[in-house]
C-alpha cells in the first residue's frame, strides 16, 4: 500500500512515481499465488546494458519532479527515470525499461502500469520544460534471450496532466485519512500516561535505556528477568519516541503467538489510556487463509478471484475505522470486503504505525516486507522479543534445501505434457543421481564450495517456471488491469509447449506442485547469493532421495547487514545469558549498549532444589523411576499443579508411563491428574492444556511438556495456578550431523564449539521452562532440576543469580 509521506517545510505529501502508479492500477485475481520478484523487476545489469546503447545526447537515470494539488492537499510527487532520449530535431522520449522471462511477442500493448509510470515522469519533464508533446516509449528486455521490444507513443500534454491528475484523484482519499490519523496519533502521543499506576521495580530502567537507544538510532540488547513487565517497558518508551519526531513505524517481533498476545494487549491497553495508533498483527498465510488449504487461484478461492479490484478500498475501510487490527479484524473486513485477508494483513502493515509479526518479516530474505523503501526503514524500530530464540531461527531463514525426490516427481508429471519443463527437471534430478553416486556410499558429505553447476540448471528452470506460472497472471493484466510488478506473457498451455489434451485437473496438478518447487529452488538461489565463509553444503542421502542443503552456520553477519537499514534493534529477553555469545550471534557491534535489570522478586519466593540423577541418553532407561517417584512425592507433599519439561517428547512419554504406573501402584491415581503435550496440538486443544491450570482445584495436577516447546515460552500462570516446575535434563539439543557441524565451524574459528552448538542453546530452554514459575510479586513455587550436572561449573554457572543457592536433594 503507498504511503505518502509529508514535507512540513514545503507543506506538501511526498509520493513517489512507482507506488502512486501502482496503488491506482490494481486490479484483477490473485493468480496462482504467484507473483516473482524478477519478472519485471527492474534489473539492474539489464538496465545498464540497454542505457549503455543510448547515443551521447541522452541522459540516464534523471532526477524529476512535480506538483500536483488536489482539493486542499498539494502531492509532490518524484522519481527517476531510466532514460530521457533527445532525438536529433531535439525531440524528448522518457524511456521506461522493464526486464522479464515472458514472451516479448504477447506483450504487443505493453502493460498499463507500465504505460503509468512512464507517463508520469514524461508529465513532469514536459510540465518543467514547457513541452506540448513529448514520446513515451516502453523497452522491454527478455532476460533469457536478449530480446528487446519498444512501445512508443506521442503525448500531449494536456493528455499527460489529464492521467496525473486522474492518478492523485485517486490516491487523495487515503493520503487524507492517513493525514487525520497523524495528527491525532501526534496529539494522543504527547498526553500518552504509562497505562499502569506506577512502574515496577526495574521497568523504569529498562525504558529510560530503550527510549534513549532509538532516540540516538542505536542498538541495545537488554536482559529483563521474567516478570517484570517487558513487553511494556519497551513499547511504552517506543510509542513516546515516535512522538519526537524519531520514529513513523515500530515493528514488534516474536516468534509465538503467546507474545504476539502479550503486544496486543500492551497497545490495547495504552489505546485504553488515549493513544490513537494503528496497530495490526500478521498472521501467517497458512493460519489466516479462509479455505482449508492454501490455494492462491481464483478458481479455487472467491477471495482471489477479484480481490486487486476491491483491496483498495478494503485496507482505506479497515484503517478508517479500525485502531488495533488483531486477526479477528482483519478476518472480519476480509469477509466484509470479499478480499484475501493476508494480503490484506500486509498492506494494512505498509500503512500502519505498528507491526506485530514474526521474525521473517524483516529478517527472512523470502518473505520480508519489500516494498517498505530505504527511508522508512531508516524510520522505524525493531523491538525484538524472546531475541534468544533468533539465533537458530535465523540460521534457517538464511538457509536453503533442496530433495532430489521432488524434482523427480516433477520430471515425471511433466515428460508427457511440457518437453521444454521436463528437460529442466531431469536435469536437476540427472544432477543429484550423480551427486548420490560420487559419495560412493557415505551417507553424508560437508564441502565448503557452493555447487555452482546445480545453481545454473536451477536458474534454468527458475526461468522456465516463472514463464509457465505467469503466463495465466498476463492474460488478466492485458485484458485491462492486474497486480502491478508482476509479469508474463499471455501464454496458455500449447505456446508453452505443454500437450494440448491436459485437462485442467492435470494442470492444476501440475501447477501445485510446480509452484512448491519454484519456490525452494528460489529460495535456494538467494541462499546461494549470501554463501560465503559463513556457509557450509551438507548433503545428506536418505535411501534413493538426497538432501542438499545450503547451511548458514554463523547468521551474525546477515542479521547485522539486515539490522543497519534500520533505526535502532532492541533485543531483549529474559534469557539472554550469557550476553556474549547471544551479541556475537545476533551481529552486535562495539557501540552497542547493553542492559540487564534484576529481578524484581524476592529469593523467598523460589525455592530451588537439585537432583542430582544422570538424564544422559545412555542413562535415561534408568532414570525414569526415580523421575516418576519424584513427582509422585511432589503431587502428595505439595499439592498444586505442576509443568514438567522434558527434553524430546520421547522421553516425555517414557517417564509418563512410568508416573503413571507409580500412581496405579501406590493407589494415588484418583489423587493426581495428568496431562501431555503432544507434537501437533491445535490452539483449542492448547487452550485447553492451560486452562486446566487453576487455583484451588481438588486434585493436584502435572502437566508434561517439552523443553523449547509452546508451553515453555510467552505463557503465564500466575499466583496458585502453578505450584511448582520440573526441569528433566539441561536442554541439550539431540546430538546429530547438523549440530556437530556448528560446533566444528566454531572451534575452527577459535570458540568454544561445544558450548555454541550445545551447551549455551541447551541451557536457555532450561532457562525458559523455569521462568514458568515466578511471575509476580505475590507467586511462590518450588522449581526442581534434574540433572547431575547442575552441580558442575560448566552448568552452575550458566543459572540466574535468583536461582543461587539451591539445595540438594538425592533423588529416590
Amino acid at each position: 500500500m503507498a504511503d505518502a509521506g509529508s514535507n512540513a517545510a514545503e507543506g506538501a505529501l511526498h509520493i513517489a512515481v512507482r507506488p502512486l502508479v501502482e496503488y491506482v492500477y490494481r486490479s484483477g485475481s490473485i493468480e496462482s499465488g504467484f507473483q516473482t520478484a524478477d519478472a519485471m523487476a527492474e534489473g539492474t545489469k539489464i538496465h545498464q546494458k540497454v542505457q549503455q546503447s543510448y547515443s551521447e545526447r541522452d541522459l540516464k537515470e534523471v532526477y524529476l519532479k512535480a506538483r500536483i494539488g488536489n482539493g486542499e492537499l498539494v502531492f509532490e510527487i518524484d522519481g527517476r527515470c531510466d532514460g530521457l532520449l533527445i532525438g536529433e530535431d531535439g525531440s524528448v522520449t522518457i524511456d521506461e525499461i522493464k526486464s522479464t522471462r515472458m514472451d516479448l511477442a504477447k506483450l504487443s500493448e505493453g502493460l498499463p502500469v507500465h504505460w503509468g509510470q512512464a507517463c508520469c515522469y514524461a508529465y513532469m519533464y514536459a510540465s518543467e520544460n514547457g513541452l506540448s508533446e513529448i514520446g513515451v516509449q516502453l523497452t522491454y528486455v527478455s532476460v533469457e534471450r536478449d530480446e528487446r521490444k519498444r512501445l512508443k507513443r506521442l503525448m500531449a500534454f494536456e493528455e499527460l496532466q489529464a492521467m496525473v491528475e486522474g492518478f492523485v484523484r485517486d490516491y487523495a482519499p487515503y493520503a487524507r485519512m492517513q493525514l487525520r490519523h497523524a495528527a491525532e496519533r501526534g496529539g494522543s502521543i504527547t498526553e500518552l500516561p504509562f497505562p499502569f499506576a506506577s512502574y515496577r521495580s526495574g521497568q523504569r530502567k529498562l525504558a529510560g535505556a530503550v527510549y534513549r537507544t532509538i532516540e540516538e538510532g542505536a542498538n541495545l540488547f537488554a536482559k529483563a528477568p521474567t516478570g517484570i513487565g517487558k513487553t511494556i517497558s519497551t513499547t511504552f518508551p517506543a510509542i513516546k519516541a515516535m512522538g519526537t519526531g524519531a520514529l513513523d513505524r515500530i515493528f514488534y517481533l516474536t516468534a509465538r503467538t503467546t507474545t504476539r498476545l502479550a503486544a496486543e494487549e500492551a497497545f490495547a491497553r495504552m489505546a485504553a489510556k488515549g493513544l490513537r495508533i494503528h496497530t495490526v498483527t500478521l498472521t501467517a498465510k497458512a493460519s489466516i487463509c479462509f479455505q482449508e488449504e492454501v490455494r492462491c487461484d481464483k478458481r479455487l478461492c472467491e477471495y482471489a478471484d477479484g480481490h486487486y479490484d476491491r483491496i483498495n478500498g478494503a485496507v482505506l475501510d479497515l484503517l478508517s475505522e479500525e485502531s488495533l487490527m488483531t486477526r479477528e479484524v482483519v478476518e472480519r473486513y476480509a469477509r466484509k470486503h470479499r478480499v484475501c485477508p493476508f494480503e490484506l494483513s500486509l498492506d494494512a502493515a505498509y500503512g500502519s504505525d505498528i507491526v506485530i509479526c514474526d521474525y521473517n518479516y524483516v529478517f527472512d530474505p523470502r518473505v520480508s516486507l519489500k516494498r517498505l523503501s530505504g527511508e522508512q526503514r531508516k524510520r522505524s524500530a525493531l523491538l525484538i522479543d524472546e531475541a534468544h530464540q533468533l539465533v537458530d531461527r535465523s540460521r534457517e531463514m538464511f538457509s536453503a534445501e533442496l530433495e532430489k525426490l521432488d524434482f523427480l516427481l516433477l520430471q515425471r508429471l511433466l515428460k508427457p505434457l511440457w518437453p521444454e519443463g521436463y528437460a529442466a527437471a531431469k536435469a536437476i534430478n540427472d544432477y543429484f543421481i550423480a551427486l548420490r553416486k560420487s559419495l560412493d556410499g557415505e551417507r553424508e558429505r560437508v564441502d565448503k564450495e557452493l555447487p555452482e553447476a546445480l545453481i545454473g540448471l536451477l536458474e534454468r528452470f527458475a526461468g522456465l517456471a516463472e514463464g509457465w506460472l505467469g503466463g495465466r497472471r498476463l492474460r488478466t493484466e492485458l485484458s485491462g488491469g492486474g497486480v502491478p510488478g508482476a509479469g508474463g506473457s499471455n501464454s496458455d498451455a500449447a505456446e508453452h509447449g505443454l500437450a494440448a489434451d491436459a485437462d485442467a485437473g492435470s494442470e492444476m496438478e501440475l501447477e501445485a506442485l510446480l509452484l512448491d518447487v519454484y519456490f525452494a529452488s528460489q529460495a535456494f538461489l538467494r541462499s546461494a547469493k549470501l554463501y560465503d565463509e559463513r556457509f557450509l553444503t551438507y548433503t545428506e542421502v536418505r535411501g534413493n532421495d538426497v538432501r542438499l542443503k545450503l547451511y548458514c552456520l554463523d547468521p551474525s553477519h546477515l542479521l547485522r547487514q539486515t539490522g543497519k537499514s534500520y533505526r535502532s534493534q532492541i533485543y531483549f529477553s529474559a534469557t539472554l545469558s550469557p550476553g556474549a555469545y547471544y551479541m556475537d550471534m545476533l551481529g552486535a557491534l562495539e557501540e552497542d549498549y547493553t542492559v540487564a535489570v534484576p529481578s524484581p522478586f524476592s529469593r523467598e519466593q523460589l525455592d530451588v532444589q537439585v537432583v542430582p540423577l544422570s538424564t544422559r541418553y545412555r542413562d535415561r532407561e534408568r532414570s525414569k523411576a526415580p523421575i516418576a517417584r519424584l513427582l509422585a512425592r511432589l503431587a502428595a507433599e505439595r499439592a498444586g499443579n505442576y509443568l514438567v519439561f522434558f527434553p524430546s517428547y520421547a522421553y516425555m512419554n517414557e517417564c509418563y508411563e512410568a508416573l503413571m504406573a507409580e500412581l496405579n501402584g501406590g493407589g494415588d491415581l484418583q489423587l493426581v491428574d495428568v496431562q501431555l503435550q503432544l507434537p501437533e496440538m491445535p490452539e483449542e486443544e492448547r487452550e485447553r492444556y492451560l486452562a486446566a491450570f487453576q487455583a484451588g482445584r481438588d486434585r493436584s495436577l502435572i502437566g508434561f511438556a517439552v523443553m523449547g516447546g509452546i508451553f515453555s515460552e510467552g505463557i503465564d500462570l500466575v499466583g496458585e495456578r502453578l505450584t511448582g516446575v520440573v526441569v528433566v535434563g539441561v536442554g541439550l539439543p539431540q546430538i546429530g550431523a547438523e549440530r556437530d557441524i556448528i560446533k566444528n565451524y566454531f572451534d575452527d574459528t577459535g570458540k568454544d564449539g561445544y558450548r555454541y552448538a550445545y551447551v549455551y542453546p541447551g541451557m536457555n530452554k532450561v532457562l525458559q521452562a523455569g521462568g514458568r514459575l515466578i511471575r509476580s510479586e505475590s507467586d511462590r513455587g518450588v522449581l526442581v532440576l534434574v540433572d547431575d550436572r547442575y552441580l558442575q561449573m560448566e552448568y552452575s554457572r550458566l543459572l540466574p543469580e535468583e536461582w543461587l543457592p539451591y539445595e540438594v536433594v538425592r533423588p529416590f
